[in-house]
């Protein structure tokens, strides 16, 4: 098969493994294809961590009819099927027994306990694999899961909404006056959808203080994310549930530690600017207004060089910087 009808269907695995972007994590989202000829007979994508993983799903939707062709056909899976015991068994080890001969792998899953077994386990059975269909695509579907294994840390987003004259906010001498309202009820979703595929959500002390942020998911479905505010935060202003850490390394290491994959920041600037300048971040969205403050808190300042792509959501206009 060619290298156009491989990536056809590698990219059928991660439209598939989409579909679990919101309930996967911990786990990678992961989407499988099974192809026999230039037909599918099976696809499947895992749901949710515990649950049956892609290969499993793919297996199982095979009509009766059908199934005698699994010896004739190819799996195609966005990562490396795994190889060891966990809340399930080794999807490897279902594939040898299925029958199937030849496999086309996204990419190589990063998991200590994975890591090139699945692809040997599969090789010593006489399977016939192929590695690396899609690569980038496929580890970029999963970068928050591939940074919080290869790094030891979460995958860091920053996020603010930046007025056209370069503010995120007026001058507030008052805490009770409210923030400056850049954001509109629509572009409001792409924010609480960012929230809903993060484990955790950041603003720093005054933020909190002046702001009484909640930091929950209401313009969007999915998953509460963790707060989290970065200062020394009295026992009496930290709100329930939320968790406050005095420094950021301190900070990155517990949520880490907590199984946290994904950190959202969101302000103020200080707490902006201070991920910034350590290089301590992944990927950073600027919502761009078209509303003028005249003066204010000066939006955060991206290092020189660092380049965005202009995108649209929600009908808000962004700025989407990655760090390479």
């Amino acid at each position: 098969m060619c290298q156009d009808q491989h990536s056809i269907y590698m990219r059928r695995c991660i439209e598939l493994a989409l579909k679990g972007r919101l309930h996967a994590a911990p786990n990678p989202m992961v989407g499988a294809v099974i192809v026999h000829g230039e037909r599918i007979i099976g696809e499947g994508f895992h749901t949710c961590c515990g649950m049956p993983h892609a290969e499993v799903n793919a297996i199982h939707s095979v009509r009766e009819a059908d199934r005698p062709l699994l010896h004739h056909s190819t799996l195609y899976v966005s990562l490396e099927p795994c190889a060891h015991y966990g809340r399930t068994p080794p999807c490897a080890l279902l594939i040898q027994r299925t029958g199937i001969p030849r496999v086309v792998i996204g990419c190589v899953d990063p998991f200590a306990k994975v890591a090139g077994r699945g692809i040997s386990m599969l090789r010593e059975a006489g399977v016939e694999v192929t590695v690396g269909v899609l690569e980038e695509e496929c580890k970029w579907l999963n970068r928050r899961f591939v940074t919080a294994q290869t790094l030891h840390r979460p995958y860091v987003t920053l996020k603010w909404a930046l007025s056209a004259d370069g503010f995120i906010d007026r001058w507030r001498d008052d805490d009770a006056e409210p923030a400056a309202r850049l954001s509109t009820e629509a572009s409001l979703m792409h924010v609480h959808a960012l929230r809903a595929t993060h484990s955790a959500i950041l603003v720093g002390h005054r933020t909190l203080c002046i702001d009484h942020p909640t930091l929950n998911v209401r313009h969007w479905v999915g998953p509460q994310p963790q707060p989290v505010v970065l200062g020394r935060v009295a026992e009496d202003e930290l709100p329930r549930g939320w968790r406050a850490y005095a420094d950021i390394d301190t900070m990155m290491h517990d949520l880490h530690k907590a199984g946290c994959q994904s950190l959202l920041v969101e302000g103020g600037t200080q707490t902006l600017q201070s991920f910034i300048d350590r290089g301590l971040w992944d990927e950073a969205y600027t919502e761009l207004s078209p509303q003028l403050l005249q003066s204010g808190v000066p939006g955060p300042r991206m290092p020189v060089g660092v380049t965005a792509r202009c995108e649209t959501a929600f009908g808000a206009h962004l700025l989407h910087y990655t760090n390479a």
